[in-house]
């Protein structure tokens, strides 16, 4: 085993201004308290929170302090996402920076959470990057893990450690952690999922290891979360399974199946277009109306004869 730590930073992400200079900051600690580690791993929005006007017509100056600080520690650097505003649309994107100060990457989420994250532009391009001597790292961005296929692809691609930045401050925050959890476990590999307070989420980062099995879930409070990685053991389960059971990976590999509902010219999908148009959910007026006539139903019970 060649010794690889990363870092998850869960912390505070306000709504109205940048938080550059705090991220910096807890990088800074992070090294101080852990100079171990290798990589520095944010949260989605964290810079500049989820309000799309608070992010600066261009990333260039945000990035070339992350750009500075990484080279500086001589570490791995995910800060987190951003919205990329260009010609043709704005993007929730994310970069990977390596220890030289150099973008090595860049992930553009390809399934923004619609209707509620509105005006962004899914991607299209998946991101894997090779980290010397250790191995084969992807990336996505929070509501993406909830489409397999994403994870399907970037395993296929040779991913070992999937780095999954989120932005959840809702109530299905249980279920994306069983999400996470079955990712690892189908994909076998690490997923390092995390999240941020305030404006940035509820907490409750998670890193789980190949086959599922769970190392450490953070509360609601800002922490660094340190956790020393073993691509062997990813190795060995993909090659002969975890205690020698599923070789999931292999088993995809060599199916007779084909799936049709990914080829639009061969499957019907009249099923799913019933289903209505992708938006926001509205009240309905019914029950307003209910209110009101049980409301007038309770003054005339009340009235004086």
């Amino acid at each position: 085993m060649t010794p690889f730590a990363i870092a998850g930073i869960q912390m505070h992400v306000p709504a109205s201004h940048s938080n550059a200079e705090a991220m910096k900051h807890r990088v800074e600690l992070a090294l101080a308290r852990f100079p171990w580690v290798n990589m520095i791993v944010f949260s989605e929005l964290a810079a500049f929170g989820p309000i799309i006007n608070n992010h600066p017509p261009s990333l260039e100056p945000t990035l070339d302090i992350f750009q500075k600080l990484a080279a500086h520690h001589k570490v791995w650097l995910l800060p987190g996402s951003m919205f990329e505003k260009r010609k043709d649309g704005v993007f929730n994107t994310a970069v990977v920076i390596n220890p030289d100060g150099e973008i090595v990457g860049r992930y553009d989420k390809m399934f923004p959470f619609t209707p509620y994250e509105v005006n962004i532009t899914g991607g299209t391009e998946f991101l894997v990057f090779d980290v010397p001597q250790i191995g084969r790292f992807g990336v996505s961005i929070c509501y993406d893990i909830w489409f397999p296929e994403t994870t399907r692809t970037l395993s296929s691609m040779g991913m070992e450690v999937l780095l999954h930045p989120v932005l959840t401050g809702t109530t299905d925050r249980d279920v994306e952690l069983s999400i996470a959890r079955a990712t690892a476990a189908q994909f076998q590999c690490y997923v390092f999922d995390v999240n941020g307070l305030g404006a940035g989420g509820i907490g409750r980062s998670s890193v789980f290891g190949p086959g599922g099995t769970p190392i450490y879930e953070a509360r609601g409070a800002e922490e660094i979360i340190p956790i020393e990685i073993d691509l062997d053991l990813v190795r060995r389960q993909r090659a002969v399974g975890q205690n020698g059971l599923g070789q999931v990976l292999k088993s995809f590999r060599d199916k007779n199946a084909e799936f049709p509902v990914y080829d639009n010219a061969l499957f019907n999908h009249d099923y799913l277009n019933n289903l209505g148009p992708l938006e926001m959910p509205k009240r309905d007026h019914n029950i307003d109306k209910s209110r009101g006539d049980q409301s007038q139903f309770k003054r005339e019970r009340t009235a004086p004869n």
